[in-house]
């Protein structure tokens, strides 16, 4: 009798989902709290109207899929060039390799591509409609939805801009976006307190990637790709970190002063500054910069928590 070797099984429907879920990142949530923000900046009237919440919840489950389509994208090109395999070695002990179902065969790059432009069909067609529900459309702010849809899909894809000097720009630029085009549909124009807010939610998010860009840097070197961290030596890079850092006490600072939002804000954002001094010490003094990366997310998520605490207060004595 001659012994046949028997196909590994199929993966089952919860294994797929799971795969699915970890292509599009989905326990990376930060950049859907965005809709917290802007409904605590709103008038306490429009918390009445059904179209702020159809709004709401349509513009976030929208950018649920340009994201998706976004890291889905980035993962195909991150397995053809190589970069993931480098950056995601299974020593380093802060950065799960689990989070990319491409690199262990949980998942084809065909099925990847498919995912990650149905996603992106899915996701224009939700602000699409969005606008149309919406109470207000600013030509201003369908142009920036617009233009956050093309910059996010093309990241690492198409254009790939992340590799030809765009990374920091497209992740500031698309998640502050994310704040200014749902405020915008539903109050019709901005006000001082939601551009500081665009401002620093983009921030927020890109004060995590540079962190990531230390520990990549010869990754993606080796796959092409052109950003900050491969462009520049590690001191200047640092330097740039340092300013980014030292930017978001400025725009609170100056936003105050300016008269956009009153001085007792920046007390409600003094917690902000304090961890983000910790996460600079650990990141650009003694050199851990995944710890760093793991702080830039938290303070993203403490962020949120005490912009909503503050807009709610500011809102109540407007």
């Amino acid at each position: 009798m001659t012994a046949t070797a028997s196909a590994p099984p199929r993966p089952g429907v919860r294994e797929r989902a799971g795969a699915y879920a970890k292509l599009a990142k989905l326990s990376f949530f930060d950049y859907y709290l965005c809709v917290l923000v802007v409904l605590a900046l709103l008038p306490t009237a429009a918390w009445r109207e059904a179209s702020t919440w159809w709004v709401l919840v349509l513009f976030d489950l929208g950018w649920v899929g340009i994201v998706a389509a976004t890291v889905a994208l980035d993962d195909v090109t991150g397995l053809r060039d190589g970069s993931d395999a480098r950056n995601y070695d299974p020593g380093q002990t802060l950065r799960a390799r689990d989070r990319k179902p491409l690199l262990d065969g949980r998942l084809t790059l065909r099925q990847a591509l498919r995912f990650g432009w149905g996603c992106a069909v899915g996701g224009t067609a939700l602000w699409a409609l969005t606008a149309l529900l919406a109470p207000h459309r600013p030509w201003w702010a369908l142009a920036a939805a617009a233009f956050s849809v093309v910059i996010s899909v093309q990241y690492s894809y198409g254009l790939k801009l992340s590799y030809r000097g765009g990374q920091e720009a497209v992740i500031w630029l698309s998640t502050g976006l994310c704040v200014l085009v749902p405020f915008a549909l539903l109050n019709g124009e901005m006000t001082g307190a939601a551009w500081l807010e665009c401002f620093l939610f983009g921030l927020w998010s890109l004060m995590v990637s540079v962190y990531s860009n230390i520990n990549d840097v010869d990754g993606d070197r080796a796959a092409g790709r052109r950003n900050l961290a491969t462009g520049v030596s590690p001191g200047v890079y640092r330097g740039f970190i340092a300013a980014l850092s030292l930017a978001e006490t400025g725009a609170i600072v100056l936003a105050a002063a300016a008269g956009a939002v009153p001085w007792w804000f920046c007390a409600f954002l003094l917690p902000v500054v304090g961890m983000r001094a910790r996460q600079a010490y650990a990141g650009l003094v003694a050199g851990e910069v995944l710890s760093a990366r793991r702080q830039g997310v938290t303070i993203h998520r403490w962020g949120v928590v005490l912009l909503v605490a503050a807009n709610l207060l500011l809102v109540h004595n407007g």
